[in-house]
């Protein structure tokens, strides 16, 4: 709950760090939107204002050139009047005067807010009244006194440094305007770009705003669009899981109300409709005996803690139900205390079959046989006291336990075969390989019958198991001995007419080595005389096999052949593989032929050592021992008594199942062509065999194997009997 209340702590924060991201990007938002609109406002401002400047000074140079232009065509229509003395001309002359008048004073209105202007419209316009009056003189001349009379005073210098103080003076005030002009469009054209610059980028910044907000807001609404989806999606498969679930499901308030039931809660209560139990108290479906108990699971539920209990229920209908109740807490989030949510299964049929199976128990429990009865999800269901004394585990340990899980290691296709088998047929019969509580492998001959229920549908399974291990271990060791047997009867008669063939060609061989004294005929007999010396020395050894070894019998001490081999391991072995031994010094004494009980331990460790071509650790170890009558059941060889266990360990690649079952049949190699006969090991167990011994061997692929010598200790201590080696051991020390 802890747990639960943490997440939803992280939940609310990060909800809150969400909704205080949002703000902070609202303001900076409007922020950035204030800052822009001042900007473009300042801007647009400072655009408006050289706007203005350009049009007043665009007006001021107007009015200038218009003045100078009036001016002009008033100069002109006098000069065209007084020579002509058109009445037209003079029209012209006075319209063209009015007219400058006219500019003089939108000129003067025009610089009103300007000092430094109004002072040159002061100096310009006196000049221009006298020049107008002037030429208005020159007109009255012209009219009085005619033509002759003012062509002196045109000509006049006066007249001519006039009219030139107005046009320079106009000209000066006019260039000053057009550079004042051309200041004002140059800054206005600046103002413009930056505006337009500054706008792009403040548009550009508020797409850019404008697209974050949106992204973040659909993100949240989204967010919000898919919790409300998977809110919705849990809730319905929250209640189609409830709907579906094949046992009763049940919520209970804390005054024992029934809140919520399934489906099949309503099948078991024999109702169609929930209304009919919604809002009702949960005890009056309980038969009464029943009610106190779940009284106090009810009460310990809604402090908190989780509940089990059996008991008994009566529908509507009145049938009574045996039911199983596996009841949690659940916390109601408005209040934080808890409410019953129950989960409630039909145990009617289990509890029948439970009653019936410890009925037939007691009979079966007399049984040697190891009988136990399972459900189809192999379940067990009764486990018998010969499965107790069998397997180890006593009844308790192991009902509803998994079978499978308990008795195998893993799933085989022979168990899977004899499932489908009883299932389709009622029954099967077979071997097994199952483990006991200890981890060891036994050997059963079991038996399975299939129950059905009154329906006709598969219910359990008897099974009878007997433990044939021992039987087994006896029949395989027999069949192997019957088999070496056959194959030294068949190997002795192949070794005998070997034999007849092989000395001929020996003393042909000695014959031709007197008459063919050459070095390369010498050389060729000699080959040939060695090869034939080694297939006879193979065939004494598969006769030695074949007829059993013979040899001379002495009191052999063990100890010093050991020794030995110790010595000749280290001596003769590679240094990549170590050599420990375990050599009593108090070993008993063994009744045999030293130099065969040698010739096994050297094939012993020489097998070892060809299986660790990387190297590894070679154990040799010995010690005395007593088998008991156990030990003779298990092996067919062996024998009540004194024995010497020689053990011979490597940490070599190991042999496999197939192999370990031929390792002592003749002829039988995994080694390459040429470095084998494989004659080693079944001479080895020939004479192991002759002294009265036995072998075991265990092995295991990547893990090394262990060879097991077991040779009857000798009883009699007469050192007369030792061998002239062993009596001189036995003096030195």
């Amino acid at each position: 709950m802890e747990g639960i209340c943490g997440i939803k702590g992280d939940r609310m924060i990060k909800k809150w760090y969400r909704v205080q991201k949002l703000k902070a990007i609202f303001i900076l938002a409007l922020a950035v939107v204030f800052t822009n609109a001042v900007v473009s406002y300042s801007n647009t401002v400072k655009l408006i204002h050289n706007q203005q400047w350009v049009i007043y000074s665009y007006k001021v140079v107007t009015q200038l050139e218009s003045i100078k232009s009036t001016l002009k065509d008033t100069e002109t229509a006098q000069r065209n009047y007084l020579i002509t003395a058109d009445v037209d001309d003079l029209k012209i002359y006075i319209a063209a005067n009015q007219q400058t008048n006219k500019n003089i004073q939108i000129i003067r209105k025009l610089t009103a807010d300007n000092h430094q202007k109004q002072q040159w419209i002061s100096l310009l316009e006196p000049k221009i009244t006298n020049r107008l009056k002037m030429l208005q003189q020159e007109i009255s001349l012209r009219q009085n006194q005619g033509f002759e009379a003012v062509r002196q005073r045109i000509l006049s210098d006066k007249d001519k440094q006039s009219s030139k103080e107005i046009q320079q003076l106009i000209h000066d005030s006019l260039e000053v305007e057009q550079n004042l002009l051309q200041q004002g469009m140059q800054q206005a054209e600046a103002s413009s770009q930056k505006a337009i610059v500054t706008f792009f980028i403040a548009a550009v910044v508020d797409l850019v705003l404008v697209a974050l907000l949106y992204d973040l807001l659909w993100r949240y609404i989204r967010q919000l669009q898919q919790t409300e989806l998977a809110l919705r999606q849990s809730e319905n498969r929250l209640r189609a899981m409830i709907d579906a679930e094949p046992e009763c499901i049940k919520l209970i308030a804390r005054d024992g109300t029934l809140l919520e039931i399934n489906a099949e809660g309503l099948a078991m209560m024999e109702v169609e409709s929930a209304d009919v139990l919604i809002g009702k108290a949960i005890d009056d479906l309980i038969v009464p005996e029943y009610r106190a108990a779940f009284a106090d699971l009810h009460k310990n539920v809604c402090q908190g803690n989780k509940g089990t209990l059996e008991f008994e229920i009566l529908g509507f209908k009145g049938t009574r139900r045996y039911m199983e109740t596996h009841a949690v807490p659940l916390r109601n989030e408005s209040d934080g205390t808890f409410i019953h949510l129950a989960l409630m299964r039909d145990i009617t049929q289990q509890k029948q079959a439970e009653q019936k199976i410890r009925e037939q128990g007691l009979l079966l429990d007399v049984s040697s046989d190891a009988i136990l009865v399972r459900n189809i999800h192999n379940q067990i269901l009764f486990w018998n006291q010969g499965a107790q004394r069998l397997y180890g585990w006593k009844t308790a340990e192991v009902v509803g336990k998994n079978v499978l899980q308990l008795l195998y290691k893993d799933i085989s296709p022979q168990l899977e075969d004899a499932y489908l088998r009883v299932m389709n047929t009622g029954e099967w019969r077979g071997e097994l390989h199952q483990l006991t509580r200890e981890g060891k492998v036994i050997i059963v001959e079991s038996r399975w019958i299939l129950i059905r229920d009154d329906n006709g549908q598969p219910k359990s399974i008897l099974s009878v198991n007997t433990e044939i291990t021992q039987q087994k271990q006896l029949e395989a060791q027999l069949l192997r001995s019957q088999r070496l047997e056959s194959i030294g009867t068949l190997a002795s008669g192949i070794v005998h007419d070997l034999n007849n063939i092989l000395s001929p060609i020996l003393m042909s061989v000695q014959l031709l080595q007197k008459k063919l004294p050459d070095s390369q005929s010498q050389q060729i007999l000699q080959t040939l005389e060695n090869n034939v010396k080694r297939g006879a020395n193979l065939l004494k050894q598969v006769l030695s096999f074949a007829r059993g070894i013979e040899g001379k019998q002495t009191i052999v001490q063990i100890q010093p052949l050991m020794v030995e081999i110790e010595q000749i391991i280290t001596q003769t072995f590679p240094k990549s593989i170590i050599c420990q031994a375990d050599i009593p010094k108090n070993l008993w004494y063994v009744r045999g032929d030293a130099t065969q009980i040698h010739q096994v331990l050297i094939n012993l460790v020489v097998n070892a050592r060809d299986a660790m071509p990387n190297g590894g650790i070679l154990r040799i170890a010995a010690e005395n021992l007593v088998i008991g009558e156990h030990s003779t059941q298990i092996n067919i060889d062996a024998k009540v008594g004194s024995y010497i266990a020689i053990v011979v360990t490597d940490t070599g690649m190991g042999m496999p199942p197939a192999v370990q079952q031929r390792i002592f049949e003749p002829f039988f190699t995994t080694k390459e062509i040429g470095k084998g006969t494989g004659l080693g090991l079944s001479t080895a167990l020939g004479i192991i065999k002759n002294h009265g011994g036995f072998v075991n061997v265990y092995s295991q692929v990547g893990r090394g194997t262990q060879f097991t010598v077991y040779l009857p200790a000798s009883t009699s201590k007469d050192t007369h009997l030792l061998s002239p080696e062993l009596e001189s051991v036995i003096g030195d020390s």
